[in-house]
């Protein structure tokens, strides 16, 4: 049987403050608070996870999280006013997605419902 995924989990220093700030974004809640990791349950099933640890990674994240909206320009309006910041937006054949990081600099994709 082949492995699934349970969980995307995020490295910081402050992770309820930015759980919090993943909460508003994707509409989730909380699930569970044990101070040094608090997980997030999402409207779309996925579980984002967001772990203390005394130094996270610099510089850019290695992956990250891709997610669609019907409306993209507007989406990416509402996570700016949030304190998301806008990096960048892409093109190809068929789909645009904007590059944003979160306010701990962690970068995420949101690209046309597609």
């Amino acid at each position: 049987m082949p492995m699934s995924i349970v969980a995307v989990t995020v490295d910081c220093q402050d992770p309820r403050t930015l759980a919090e700030w993943w909460a508003t974004a994707t509409g989730g809640e909380i699930a569970a608070d044990y101070e040094f990791y608090v997980a997030l349950s999402t409207p779309g099933g996925l579980t984002m996870g967001f772990q203390r640890v005394d130094d996270p990674t610099p510089g850019k994240n290695r992956w990250h999280a891709d997610f669609k909206a019907a409306d993209r320009a507007a989406e990416i309006e509402r996570l700016t006013a949030l304190g998301a910041r806008e990096v960048g937006t892409h093109t190809v054949p068929g789909l645009t997605w904007t590059v944003l990081t979160d306010p701990d600099g962690n970068q995420f994709c949101v690209s046309s419902d597609h």
